[in-house]
């Protein structure tokens, strides 16, 4: 019995001295800050639409009132190809090549989860096929977009997919299943478009960000303080994250010494998260969990961190805000920095 106490109470002290060491790793010290960022937007025109803006009077906005030269553009797969192997691609040539003309720089988000709720885009012709049947076309669109745009100098990067191993959203059951379909993705990408390197992005808060730098060339991470989480139908809470920037920067060194891969800010709060949709809720719960304190305490957060690239989540907004709200703090904040 005493040698079972004796062993118990070792295995406890060397549980205790790792969580320390872990805790002291992770959550001491401070990360040199990063003065010289690379900003850019998130811009989706089905978010532009759903809060009844003129998307492309909002897309040419993000480009010439707030001089933006950086969009990490998402595209939905299930409005591209609403009607199976019928590819509508007029309204993102028209993106593409605005951007074109104004030397901006793109990420493209290409794949079946490419952000936005459901997070998973998918069209209804596609509950009429067989999972290998959309695996299929899915890599047929693929192929696709990336002959469209490949030539042209304002794609910066691929992101394939968004977020692809971690479980958020409503997706297919295979889809999270095993990596092998994001490395065909993948390898497809490379082979079509060898030049470029491909973005896989992950969460900032609940990963440890090691899956997406063993299959990418740059790890892309998401930047939340708060979060609205559900329980059931009828519950929920806000969730703040007691996360310092030191926990990214340390991460993202572990990242470099472990797979040489850099990691950027693909995703910095700058939007409302709230219990229900934005058109839903009125302008007071709106600035409750995103407002112009808020947004330059993520701007200085984002600073502290030492990534010199951050991608601001919710530019949509910001324009509905000016625009339908009278609200413009936050879009004339964001211009003194973009």
């Amino acid at each position: 019995m005493k040698r079972i106490l004796k062993t118990f109470f070792i295995l406890l002290i060397i549980v205790v001295v790792i969580v320390i060491l872990t805790i002291g790793y992770f959550f001491i010290g401070k990360a040199k800050i990063q003065d010289k960022i690379v900003w850019g937007v998130n811009f989706s025109q089905s978010q532009a639409e759903y809060l009844e803006l003129d998307w492309k009077e909002a897309y040419l906005a993000v480009i010439k009132d707030l001089g933006v030269k950086n969009i990490k553009l998402h595209v939905n797969w299930s409005w591209v190809e609403r009607k199976f192997n019928d590819f509508y691609f007029d309204d993102i040539d028209w993106q593409i090549y605005k951007a074109e003309q104004n030397n901006v720089k793109i990420v493209y988000v290409l794949g079946m989860k490419t952000g936005r709720w459901p997070e998973c885009h998918i069209s209804d012709w596609s509950k009429d096929v067989s999972e290998d049947q959309v695996k299929s076309e899915l890599l047929n669109y693929i192929t696709q977009t990336v002959r469209r745009y490949k030539n042209s100098k304002a794609i910066d990067y691929w992101q394939v997919e968004n977020e692809p191993l971690f479980r958020f959203g409503e997706c297919p059951r295979w889809y999270y299943k095993n990596k092998d379909f994001l490395k065909q993705e993948i390898a497809l990408i490379k082979e079509l478009d060898p030049s470029r390197q491909i973005i896989i992005s992950d969460s900032g808060e609940q990963s440890m960000w090691f899956g997406p730098a063993r299959i990418g060339d740059i790890v892309g991470v998401t930047t939340y303080r708060m979060a609205w989480v559900n329980i059931g139908n009828m519950l929920g809470f806000n969730v703040y994250f007691p996360l310092t920037p030191i926990f990214y920067s340390k991460k993202a060194d572990l990242i470099k010494k472990f797979f040489d891969k850099k990691v950027i800010g693909v995703e910095l709060q700058a939007e409302p998260w709230m219990s229900h949709p934005i058109m839903e809720a009125s302008l007071e719960e709106q600035l409750k969990s995103m407002n112009l304190e808020l947004f330059k305490n993520n701007i200085e957060f984002a600073k502290n961190t030492g990534f010199d690239t951050f991608y601001f989540w919710g530019v949509e907004w910001w324009y509905y805000m000016k625009e339908k709200q009278n609200y413009p703090e936050i879009w004339n904040k964001a211009k003194e920095i973009l």
